[in-house]
């Protein structure tokens, strides 16, 4: 694909852009649930361990808008060209993030916010796609890397800023803002994105074959259940901030953001990791996750110790990321764009379980940290499967795996993971 430099720059910046969006949109939450639920929930003063825990809801109907979209918008797009894809997603991610900032319920909130989700999945899917055209043969791996790294700098800036500006201005406003996100994003994209023809050989059939395989359903259940463990602690850190820390509400915007840091480390070092060796990354990579949401659990209430737990908890479940990422996607075949999705699906049904049952053991009483402990028990269920996933190919020819970026195709690029 022949494009001069300053619009393959604007063009990956733009799908970068796109990502910054989604991650504000999903983890900003965290940091404005509290001032959501005392506005949209009824009783909310007067039991604020219940109020918490429905309005972690908005959290959990985000996650389930991800889980239905990602499989359905994927294999619905399956033939469509991906500039016209990414257009699409990022008018739909503007108009329900606009829609969660103005809608005057509760349940009306809940259903803007589930509708947010549904284009998640199929965006990083597409988004990694389209920029591995855009780098060309032997720089597909930047191209994923650039389009991607939206998430991670938004766990950085976007979530403390849009924190911010809900403790200033008003929750509403962080919505508001991110809408101005996407439709910037739009804009740009209408004007710098390639146009890629879609592959008429394309059928939801075809896409759907990837899930014959036991594997896949092992891997997408790790990412269901392992990463909740990363969400139940995650979902009320603003809670643990305030009412465990004793540290004033400035301070939230401070532990997201050294959440965010230790994402963007987690990331870079599992990407490193996985392409030596997924196997070994996994059986590393969890038992450390474990251990830092255990740690949480018997010392988060230490200010110290709450910002270099939640560093490491952020950094290890981020490590896993592209590990797992990489082997559903090997499993999944030709059915790249499906299995890009799927991850980000079930990275978020993680997101739903650990906000569900992280603000049920708040409400029975048990305390702000206690969702560490539920945490320890998600990724260690997690854990056991993806080490049964890993048994069933184990095999001579499977001492080590690696990750390889490759072309596919005249108009897709993905990854493949190659086993030795």
């Amino acid at each position: 694909m022949q494009l001069s430099s300053p619009r393959r720059f604007l063009a990956l910046f733009t799908l970068a852009l796109g990502g910054f969006g989604i991650g504000t949109t999903e983890f900003a939450t965290m940091g404005i649930l509290p001032l959501a639920g005392t506005e949209l929930v009824a009783g909310f003063d007067a039991d604020p361990a219940g109020g918490i825990a429905r309005a972690g809801w908005m959290i959990t109907a985000y996650a389930l808008g991800v889980v239905v979209g990602a499989p359905l918008v994927s294999v619905w797009a399956a033939r469509m060209s991906q500039r016209t894809l990414v257009l699409v997603l990022v008018t739909a991610f503007t108009i329900a993030n606009l829609a969660s900032g103005l809608m005057p319920s509760f349940e009306l909130t809940i259903l803007a916010r589930f509708l947010s989700g549904i284009p998640h999945g199929a965006y990083f899917g597409v988004a990694a796609l389209l920029a591995a055209r855009i780098m060309g043969p032997g720089r597909q791996g930047a191209g994923v890397a650039l389009a991607l790294s939206g998430l991670t700098i938004a766990n950085i800036i976007g979530v403390p800023l849009g924190t911010w500006l809900g403790q200033v201005a008003g929750w509403r406003w962080t919505y508001v803002a991110v809408a101005v996100v996407f439709l910037l994003t739009l804009v740009l994209a209408w004007l710098v994105l390639p146009h890629v023809p879609g592959n008429p050989a394309r059928s939801a059939r075809r896409e759907l074959r990837a899930f014959r395989k036991p594997q896949l359903w092992l891997m997408i259940a790790v990412g269901c259940i392992g990463f909740g463990g990363f969400f139940a602690v995650y979902s009320y850190a603003a809670e643990i901030v305030t009412r465990v820390g004793g540290l004033p509400p400035s301070a939230i915007a401070w532990l997201l953001a050294t959440i965010g840091v230790g994402m963007t480390v987690g990331n870079v070092i599992g990407g490193w990791a996985a392409d030596r060796s997924i196997r070994r990354t996994i059986i590393i990579a969890f038992p450390l996750l474990i251990a830092s949401l255990g740690l949480f659990a018997l010392l988060g209430w230490q200010p110290v110790a709450m910002f270099v737990l939640a560093f490491f908890i952020g950094g290890t479940g981020s490590v896993l990321n592209p590990t797992i990422q990489a082997r559903i996607m090997r499993i999944a075949g030709e059915a790249e764009l499906l299995g890009a999705a799927t991850n980000h699906a079930a990275f978020n049904v993680g997101n739903a379980l650990g906000a569900a049952l992280g603000g049920a053991v708040i409400a029975a009483g048990l305390g702000y940290l206690a969702p560490a402990w539920i945490g320890v028990g998600l990724a260690g269920i997690g854990f056991l499967l993806a080490l049964w996933s890993l048994a069933i190919d184990r095999g001579p020819d499977t001492a080590a795996q690696h990750v390889v970026v490759t072309v596919l195709g005249p108009t897709t690029a993905g990854i493949e993971v190659v086993d030795r």
